[in-house]
């Protein structure tokens, strides 16, 4: 199977019986910034040009677990910035787990192999490490010399340790589609479990031309799609499909809420209006009807996972073509 059959079964449990009790808005992925320190400055990284004047600020890992119990979902990404910076990361993580929550763990992969040894394969535990093209690709986008080879290394360290390793690549404007197919088998080759792909966005913060519009998005995902019936996407097919302009999606902003240290990040991920001390009052108080394609100016142009994958899973159940395409895709 695409994912572990724990994962499968957690999820599909959480969805029907929100199902059941008539519940429409609910957190599939708590995405969690317990710092914004980073120890890279990406030309295409929003959070570090948001957050400029807090980067300083820290959650506790008393607020972290507070919000982990706070927010219902059964994923949690753990994020920032970079994780490894956080000195309680390894508490976290097994706090998270201790909870029988799943984690995928987010980084850059720089410090990744020397935090190996503090870390223990698990079945919910999945380590996500950004890869944004080969090595001088990698290394331009992440403005660090020696990028690449550092996280190629710690891959595959992690994976002789038994670790469950996928990536996370943006497709940027001027993204090498065959570089990054090539990127994609290195990665089979060392024995990656599979790869995540998301067109870049253009965070307000972050004045550089980097970014996909809409219609450029449409034109080259065409191309990854048919990049994804060969290599292990995570990526869904729905999610796919929507991305080359086949599909019809509209945004679930609260499928994927933010945590950080000044609070529940609203509405989204990716958009800032205000930050809530609690994860009820973001959910009650955000008037989510404001916001999506058609409807705030900042959205036209996003075509972001963390909006439109918790969608598919609302969408799967309204068509038997679209079940069968899933169970296939995950059976895979």
């Amino acid at each position: 199977m695409r994912f572990p059959m724990r994962l499968n079964y957690d999820l599909a449990r959480y969805i029907i019986g929100n199902k059941i009790n008539k519940i429409t808005k609910y957190p599939l992925v708590l995405m969690l910034e317990p710092t914004h320190l980073c120890n890279l400055a990406c030309s295409g990284c929003g959070r570090i040009r948001e957050y400029s004047e807090t980067i300083q600020n820290m959650m506790s890992l008393e607020e972290c677990l507070d919000s982990v119990d706070e927010c219902p979902a059964p994923v949690v990404t753990i994020t920032g910035g970079e994780p490894f910076l956080y000195p309680h990361v390894h508490e976290l993580i097994a706090a998270v787990l201790e909870r029988k929550k799943h984690i995928y763990l987010c980084t850059n992969g720089i410090l990744l192999e020397k935090e190996l040894d503090l870390m223990t394969p698990h079945n919910n535990f999945t380590i996500n490490v950004h890869m944004d093209g080969l090595e001088e690709t990698h290394d331009r986008i992440l403005e660090r010399k020696g990028a690449f080879k550092t996280a190629f290394e710690a891959i595959k360290k992690a994976k002789d340790k038994g670790f469950r390793v996928c990536t996370n690549t943006t497709i940027f404007k001027n993204t090498d589609l065959v570089e990054i197919e090539i990127l994609f088998s290195k990665l089979e080759e060392i024995g990656v479990d599979g790869v995540l792909v998301a067109p870049g966005f253009g965070y307000e913060a972050v004045g550089e031309k980097l970014f996909l519009e809409r219609r450029d998005i449409e034109k080259k995902f065409a191309d990854v799609y048919e990049m994804s019936k060969k290599h292990r996407f995570f990526s869904t097919p729905m999610y796919l499909r929507f991305l080359k302009g086949e599909k019809k999606l509209d945004c679930t902003p609260w499928g994927n809420p933010t945590r950080n240290p000044l609070g529940w990040k609203a509405p989204c991920y990716l958009i800032t209006d205000r930050h809530y001390p609690s994860f009820n009052e973001m959910m009650e108080k955000t008037d989510w009807i404001k916001y999506g394609v058609g409807k705030d100016p900042r959205c036209s142009q996003c075509m972001m996972h963390c909006g439109f994958e918790p969608t598919v899973v609302n969408e799967i159940g309204k068509s038997w073509k679209d079940i069968l395409e899933m169970l296939i895709w995950n059976m895979t």
